[in-house]
């Protein structure tokens, strides 16, 4: 049953630790091309961000938050976001889920975004 193991698939190898810092900087940098029209930052720096997995595969999974449950974009976002993640290369597959637990606060905002908004 030698053929029945050849027609399993493989595992892929797990990502090094240097591929895994540079897809988490591209990530990084797509995420902050994408704007909440509201408020002129990214979403990266708004905190919109909750959670990024990247698999062994580099399928990227992505959960985030609104700045508020009744945005007006809440349906065209999560699409915006997963269109920049696409764009870099090798990534296979991207989800991204929108959640409200925990609600979104102003806390969760960079200083590179509290600044822009004069919030200090």
């Amino acid at each position: 049953m030698d053929d029945a193991a050849a027609i399993e698939p493989t595992a892929a190898a797990p990502l090094s630790q240097a591929e895994l810092d540079a897809l988490t900087d591209q990530l990084i940098e797509k995420l902050k091309t994408v704007y909440d029209p509201e408020i002129p930052v990214d979403i990266y720096e708004l905190g919109l961000i909750y959670k990024v997995d990247v698999s062994d595969d580099k399928d990227v999974a992505i959960d985030m938050t609104l700045t508020a449950p009744g945005c007006p974009v809440a349906g065209e976002m999560p699409g915006w976001v997963e269109g920049a993640v696409k764009e870099i290369p090798g990534v296979r597959n991207v989800s991204v889920d929108l959640v409200f637990d925990p609600p979104w606060d102003p806390s969760r905002m960079s200083d590179e975004a509290k600044l822009q908004l004069n919030m200090f």
